[in-house]
């Protein structure tokens, strides 16, 4: 658990190791420019054996000015997603327990704070009841960018079924319910809370930087950084990002601001450690894994 300042930030884990080709997932990406780190990500973050990327899909619950935010819903249970097997229709998967092992019921979530809208952030969003889809937290604003989710409803307008079909079961019917509040960059959704821009992975994707007292605070970057490599190699873009340029630079942006620094990173999808920092030396930036013992994150 995350604490700082007077904010604390759990992680709910829905999937502990989702695996790509790392070659395929990061398309300029090899395993021999990552050779001088293996000993940094071989192991929870790189297979280096497979040649595989290794990542978790999880939520961050932050509870921040008496507030409660579920930051991205993960992969969910019963959507149907054929094109990933260990995606679909899935059932029995005890994510609602975890959260409630971490002091949280759905009816106690105040915010569901949505940085895109893929498929695999969006899933828990809605459940399955009486064979329609329904708010999963029913007293829960769920906050999305005005230009993420306005450009989502274009793509299902015209007929298009969006990441995976994820719109039609996770976003539209909370949009039908009237729950959804759009935001924008340096918006602030509570004390201490801003929204900071994150395009390129998406054309609408948002972050959400936690504020500290006396100190540099706490980014939740979504999918700006997939992988810690590319921390070393900020300008690998994912396969899945609509602008790779637009991602790498502004990856590029997050790094130069936390290089040096005590502020502390949080991917969406980084496994084995709740957060990271970031050095730089001869210009290339370093992630520097938290173990949060006698830290800010205890």
């Amino acid at each position: 658990m995350a604490s700082t300042g007077g904010v604390t930030v759990q992680t709910i884990v829905d999937i502990d190791l989702f695996e790509l080709p790392l070659a395929t997932f990061f398309p300029a990406a090899s395993l021999a420019a990552l050779e001088d780190e293996r000993a940094l990500f071989d192991g929870d973050h790189i297979d280096f054996a497979r040649g595989m990327a290794r990542l978790a899909i999880q939520s961050r619950l932050v509870r921040i000015d008496g507030k409660t935010i579920l930051i991205d819903a993960c992969v969910g249970e019963d959507k149907p997603r054929p094109m990933r097997p260990d995606w679909h229709e899935r059932s029995g998967t005890g994510f609602l327990d975890r959260l409630a092992a971490a002091g949280c019921r759905p009816e106690n979530i105040d915010m569901v704070f949505c940085t895109h809208l893929h498929a695999d952030h969006v899933g828990w969003n809605t459940v399955l009841k009486s064979g329609r889809w329904a708010p999963a937290f029913p007293n829960a604003r769920y906050l999305v960018g005005a230009a993420e989710l306005a450009a989502a409803q274009k793509v299902f307008e015209s007929g298009g079924a969006g990441s995976h079909g994820s719109f039609g079961d996770s976003v539209l019917p909370i949009v039908e319910a009237g729950l959804y509040t759009t935001i924008s960059p340096g918006d602030e959704i509570a004390g201490g809370a801003r929204v900071l821009e994150m395009f390129g992975h998406t054309r609408g994707q948002v972050g959400l930087e936690l504020a500290q007292r006396g100190g540099p605070g706490l980014v939740l970057c979504g999918d700006a950084i997939h992988s810690p490599v590319q921390v070393s190699h900020p300008e690998w873009s994912s396969f899945v990002c609509e602008d790779p340029a637009q991602a790498a630079a502004s990856r590029g942006r997050l790094l130069e601001r936390a290089a040096g620094t005590d502020m502390l990173i949080l991917p969406a999808h980084l496994r084995a450690a709740p957060a990271m920092r970031v050095t730089r030396s001869r210009g290339r930036f370093t992630p520097v894994f938290c173990d949060c013992a006698g830290t800010a994150l205890v």
